[in-house]
């Protein structure tokens, strides 16, 4: 972007009455299918793009520029890094309205993000309306207790009929379906269901118990495999879903097959021995790849989990890598396509700050510096190992980490956070967890690596969350805490360190004589340097008054110090885990 002198005025009027528009479409080798152009002087505005997605997505910058003072006079070539940016919901863990879904639509499309995946079925309910089997909605869309810990960790796990006073739960009609997917459409989104195949289906079970095993619910969350009768209920799913949806992807599940109910099961081993499989390991992809096939005799592409990669995959089917960043990195130098979400760093659900001062979370820590520090296409092994890094929360050697070959790299399609929704009770919980971090993900999805730079991204961040809550989201205002980072200077004789905190702007207050920092300690500015082995203690003073717990940490010679985003498990997982 060049920035220019002077601003334009558009008074009271909007963005569509003050923009001169031009749909050209030989302009489509320079900016792609969503890029554009942005001319703004002090009398006029021009937008040029080679087709209405990138003038679309013109105007939400144009918006975005927007200040007291007017627009500012600006030249913009821009386009996105990645085609697939995406966000994903999940409903089934806890049922969230269409209101809820169309708000999100909204603020996706505010930031440029392209790629709604629906995540509608799961063990929590079943949350969309299929015409052919109608007890999925009837009997597997309520459930006893709102609380996920009170209804799955603690075994209650019943589901109740539909109208059953008290009962919690809901799901989407068709007509809310369709509402939803041209709502989104109208925003430049395609809408990606998710449908569970073979496991995460307990719900599924409660009102046709034949489809599982043992023929009885409650008592398996897979599919039976050997059963034909599941394959017919597939094709008839999918096929009302498909109608429903118009995205050339469905998203299939395909992860966390639990195999127990298989190993007993007389038409599952009946399959492996007629099929020749291997084992009850063979199962699922024998599922999948039934399903693949019957997609693609459709003119649908598949999409699964990264357990997927256990099947021979068809050269236009997507792997998401939820397990860390190995998924994608396997199916790209396989030649298959990938869309990067490590639970590890892309996922909402997972605790943002210290959890002594959060709302229940799920188990693991990303925090929005994490999120943007990611690197969706790691082509090479420090950027690999980078990644590994966070991932693993602890230093990982270039030499231990296979990056992508440069010449898959192009098979690494996107990049999407993901919003599970065990611990998200409400909308309002729900907007906490994603906002601002879902502005890290946009940012990860449009802009190439070589533009991104944290401390920019931190103060335009921080100028978003009042913009946020003035359009009614319930966000995090993110963390006080410190970070301390080091570098080796000068020949090995020289430390710099800096002090960064997600806040802008932030006071932080310093020592280096080992008392803790008070409101008249050292005001940091810019990065200093230390010769010897010193103790850096700092918190973040606001008001004159330190507001943010201490942060202290031994600088030496002997090693720099990064950050990783180490975490302290807390004290309601360790009792879950053990």
């Amino acid at each position: 972007m060049e920035v220019l002198s002077g601003y334009f005025q558009p008074g009271n009027t909007t963005v569509d009455d003050f923009t001169t528009v031009v749909v050209d479409n030989s302009r489509m080798d320079a900016l792609g299918r969503e890029g554009y152009e942005l001319t703004v002087d002090r009398s006029s505005v021009r937008l040029t793009a080679a087709t209405q997605t990138g003038i679309f997505y013109g105007k939400r910058t144009l918006e975005q520029l927007m200040t007291d003072k007017g627009i500012p006079c600006v030249r913009v070539s821009d386009r996105p890094r990645f085609a697939y940016r995406g966000m994903h919901m999940d409903v089934s863990r806890h049922f969230f309205p269409k209101s809820q879904v169309l708000k999100m639509l909204d603020e996706m499309a505010r930031y440029k993000l392209n790629v709604f995946h629906f995540h509608l079925t799961d063990n929590g309910g079943w949350r969309i309306r299929i015409d052919k089997y109608p007890r999925l909605t009837a009997e597997g869309a309520f459930r006893t207790q709102r609380d996920w810990y009170a209804w799955w960790d603690q075994n209650d796990r019943r589901y109740l009929p539909e109208g059953t006073p008290g009962a919690y739960g809901g799901y989407f009609t068709k007509e809310d379906i369709r509402e939803i997917v041209t709502y989104a459409a109208e925003r430049h989104i395609t809408v990606i269901p998710e449908i569970e195949f073979p496991a995460h289906s307990d719900a599924v079970f409660i009102g046709y118990p034949e489809l599982c095993c043992t023929g009885k619910p409650y008592t398996t969350g897979e599919f039976c495999v050997g059963n034909e009768q599941v394959y017919t209920f597939m094709e008839d799913v999918l096929t009302e879903v498909m109608e429903l949806f118009p995205s050339k992807y469905i998203h299939i599940g395909g992860d966390e097959a639990r195999k127990v109910a298989w190993a007993t099961c007389p038409k599952c081993q009946a399959l492996i021995e007629r099929e020749r499989l291997d084992g009850i390991q063979g199962l699922q992809p024998y599922m999948i790849a039934r399903i693949q096939d019957f997609l693609a005799s459709k003119g649908r592409v598949m999409v699964g989990w990264d357990e997927i990669l256990h099947n021979e995959l068809h050269s236009e089917t997507l792997v998401m890598s939820y397990r860390g960043q190995k998924g994608a990195i396997e199916a790209a130098n396989r030649g298959n396509y990938a869309v990067m979400t490590p639970g590890e760093v892309l996922y909402f659900d997972w605790y943002q700050a210290d959890p002594s001062t959060q709302p229940r979370a799920m188990y693991g820590y990303s925090p929005i510096k994490k999120m943007y520090a990611f690197e969706p296409v790691p082509a090479d092994p420090e950027s690999a190992a980078r990644n590994e890094s966070i991932i693993r929360a602890e230093f990982v050697d270039p030499a231990a980490v296979e990056p992508i070959r440069a010449d898959r790299a192009d098979r690494i399609v996107g990049v999407q956070g993901c919003t599970w929704a065990e611990y998200i009770e409400d909308e309002e919980q729900q907007e906490y967890m994603i906002f601002p971090r879902l502005l890290a993900v946009a940012e990860l999805a449009w802009t190439p690596q070589e533009k991104r730079e944290w401390c920019d991204f931190k103060v335009r961040m921080n100028s978003h969350i009042p913009l946020l809550q003035q359009r009614g989201l319930n966000t995090f205002t993110l963390s006080d805490e410190v970070e301390i980072t080091t570098r080796i200077r000068s020949g090995n004789r020289a430390v710099e360190v800096t002090l960064d905190c997600e806040k802008y702007p932030a006071e932080i207050r310093y020592t280096l004589d080992g008392t803790p920092p008070t409101p008249d300690a050292s005001l940091y500015e810019a990065p200093f340097t230390v010769t010897d082995s010193t103790v850096v203690r700092a918190a973040v003073c606001r008001d004159g008054v330190i507001r943010s717990p201490e942060r202290k940490q031994l600088v030496t010679l002997a090693a720099e110090i990064d950050n990783y985003y180490p975490f302290d498990v807390p004290e309601i997982w360790k009792e879950y885990f053990d």
